[in-house]
């Protein structure tokens, strides 16, 4: 599933930035009449790849023609958000679309795979008289959350595909999705944003400037994805990665005040805060163990703190254990690992 409550979802987003390269091979394969019956779009989470998915149905439904002179002349795969085309995937009313999915369950809460259930619906989907120009077009938001039986009754599609019929499958770890299902399909790896695309991407979905301090901070901090660029332009969110920081760079010094402080801040049952916590810890860790590579008691003792530390983590999320003794555990195996 793409998108948040704070982030467009994909169906609704019609600006895409920094995968131009991308974009152009996949116009290029339909201006050809040629385009591969399936892609798999792959690349780290929030970087844009079912926003990608999504603007590639969008033209192809709008231009069922590649021979058109629009479609040749065409340099991008927009279409406006008033077409009619995009305002009816937008609303989920396209009837040469099919999105597959996690869904909220009967109790409200996102299922956690995307069931056999929703990829059968693909047999009648493309078993059907295909309509509205033609086209019909399934977008997998991800692969990577198939069931195993999900995975195997795609695969069928894939083996058989009907004429003008294409599948979108994004994938989060496109290395780890089946063989059969990536041998089946033109693979397109997409990059990391740059902070700077990063920073427009997140100001579009947010409604901020682009050029605002924080936002600017976020998105440098965000490792290409917008998504994560959201979830830390929040004043909350980088003032504890500012905090997290201040710590780590007084490594192997340990300032009981600050931990505490730092525990306190950690305080609660939400995740993310952890996930802040993990990500800037792992990064620390990982610098480490790179500047011990040619010392290897050293570096085995990194790892053995990158394992404890990480386990820690974990524990205290799926228990809701009180925050401020893991800070200290985690901060004084820290502190060890700096001292060499």
């Amino acid at each position: 599933m793409s998108g948040d409550d704070a982030f467009p979802h994909p169906r609704a987003t019609t600006a895409l930035y920094g995968h131009a390269e991308a974009e152009a091979a996949i116009l290029s394969a339909y201006r050809s009449g040629r385009i591969a019956h399936a892609w798999l779009i792959g690349g780290p989470p929030g970087i844009g790849k079912a926003t990608l998915a999504y603007r590639a149905a969008r033209f192809i439904l709008a231009h069922p023609d590649p021979a058109d002179p629009a479609v040749q002349a065409a340099m991008s795969l927009a279409v406006g958000d008033d077409d009619p085309v995009a305002r009816r995937v937008a609303g989920e009313a396209h009837g040469g679309l099919l999105t597959l999915e996690r869904v909220l369950n009967d109790k409200g809460k996102l299922n956690t795979t995307i069931r056999i259930e929703q990829v059968r619906r693909t047999v009648t989907f493309f078993g059907s008289t295909a309509s509205e120009g033609g086209w019909r077009i399934a977008i997998v938001d991800s692969v990577d959350e198939l069931q195993k039986e999900g995975e195997n009754a795609l695969l069928k599609i894939l083996e058989e595909p009907p004429p003008r019929s294409l599948l979108l499958l994004v994938s989060h770890a496109p290395g780890r999705v089946l063989p059969t299902i990536r041998s089946r399909t033109r693979r397109l790896l997409l990059r990391p944003l740059d902070a700077s695309e990063v920073a427009q991407a997140a100001a579009l979905a947010s409604g901020g400037d682009p050029q605002d301090a924080e936002l600017r901070e976020a998105a440098a901090a965000a490792d290409g994805s917008v998504a994560r660029a959201l979830d830390l332009f929040d004043g909350a969110a980088l003032a504890l990665r500012r905090q997290i920081l201040g710590v780590l760079a007084r490594l192997p010094d340990l300032d009981p005040l600050s931990l505490h402080g730092l525990g306190e801040a950690l305080s609660g049952s939400d995740p993310r805060p952890l996930a802040v916590l993990a990500d800037l810890v792992n990064d620390w860790l990982s610098q480490r163990l790179a500047e011990a590579a040619a010392l290897p008691a050293r570096a085995a003792r990194i790892a053995e703190a990158f394992e404890a530390v990480n386990r820690a983590i974990r524990e205290a999320d799926a228990y809701n254990l009180d925050r401020k003794p893991m800070v200290f555990a985690i901060f004084g195996l820290l502190a060890q690992s700096a001292r060499g």
